[in-house]
């Protein structure tokens, strides 16, 4: 498997879920705050969806 970069919007989604639940854990954000875990999560699988596929 060979791995690329992922497109700069890819990389500035997945940085800006990543903020929101880092500051969800630390001030209360009405939406995310229930939510921290899996949006921390969406932000990973999102960056790695964009390694693995070429074009993402």
């Amino acid at each position: 498997m060979n791995l690329s970069a992922p497109t700069t919007m890819v990389f500035v989604i997945s940085i800006v879920l990543a903020i929101l639940a880092v500051l969800s854990t630390f001030m209360p954000l009405p939406i995310i705050g229930e939510y921290k875990f899996w949006v921390a999560i969406a932000a990973y699988v999102i960056l790695a969806i964009g390694n693995i596929f070429r074009g993402v």
